[in-house]
């Protein structure tokens, strides 16, 4: 993808940034664990024409810096966000973010509405990850930090894609690339992983949300069954709950037609100061 990218340093991390830059309103990408800025490809190349869009590798993920710690915490990734939106100079941005990415964007949201014009949530949880997913969870990084998450792909595909996608004779290739870019993680990432599987909830702080939301899940998602969805709808005023059909945990890949227009569409409305 033709994007401008470079390392910035943020809270004395190096970070990898994407920055298609422009004039357009500002729309910030947060990706979810074990991935990268890549997942938000079909989406940046969509909306590029009229909108900045940016997308950045968390700490310890991507091509990002690794710090050297046993837990890469969610609320060192929301600062993060704050210090790169501050340093870049383009608040108030609309917000996307997917799982862990919606983590982040749920805490800036919440603590700095000052940064936030619209909030979009992708396949994410207000939770605290349940204590039933920690166990199978911790025995996968421990296989993924001495021999490398190529020796558990298989294992992992089914969490982040949905049935659909992962049964699908005509998207074989999809899955073939996604895979590899998963076994591609380098075996620090335990670190990320260790820092999500530790999160507090941030559900006592979604009233404290005042932008426009927008959540998104689908229907096919089980590492963030939709129920976490309707809670978090419940729980932030006046926000809007949409259910994606055939997507899995990764909706930005599976139903990237589907996940691009409701961003736009979206992120429109707010700019025009339709009620959303």
């Amino acid at each position: 993808m033709n994007t401008n990218g470079r390392h910035l340093t943020i809270n004395g991390v190096r970070l990898w940034v994407e920055d298609t830059g422009g004039n357009g309103p500002p729309v910030l990408f947060s990706h979810g664990l074990l991935w990268s800025t890549r997942m938000w490809d079909a989406q940046v190349t969509a909306l590029r024409s009229r909108y900045r869009c940016i997308a950045w590798d968390h700490r310890g993920q991507g091509q990002s810096d690794v710090p050297n710690v046993r837990a890469i915490s969610i609320e060192d990734c929301y600062a993060d966000a704050v210090a790169l939106i501050e340093q870049l100079g383009v608040a108030p941005v609309h917000i996307v973010g997917l799982s862990m990415g919606g983590f982040v964007a749920m805490r800036l949201a919440a603590r700095r509405p000052d940064l936030v014009r619209s909030c979009v949530l992708l396949e994410t949880s207000a939770e605290a990850e349940p204590s039933e997913n920690v166990p199978r969870y911790r025995t996968l990084n421990r296989v993924a930090r001495w021999f490398g998450l190529r020796m558990v792909a298989n294992k992992v595909m089914p969490i982040m894609f949905g049935r659909t996608f992962l049964t699908d004779p005509a998207r074989a290739a999809e899955r073939d690339t996604w895979r590899e870019r998963l076994s591609r993680n380098r075996r620090d990432i335990w670190r990320a992983v260790n820092g999500v599987i530790e999160r507090q909830p941030i559900m006592p702080e979604l009233s404290r949300i005042t932008a426009p939301t927008l959540i998104m899940v689908g229907d096919e998602d089980v590492a963030t069954v939709p129920l976490k969805s309707e809670r978090m709808h419940a729980a932030i005023r006046g926000s809007k709950l949409v259910r994606i059909p055939h997507a899995g945990h990764s909706s930005s890949v599976e139903a990237p037609v589907h996940v691009t227009a409701a961003i736009e569409s979206w992120v429109g409305r707010v700019e025009k100061g339709e009620h959303v």
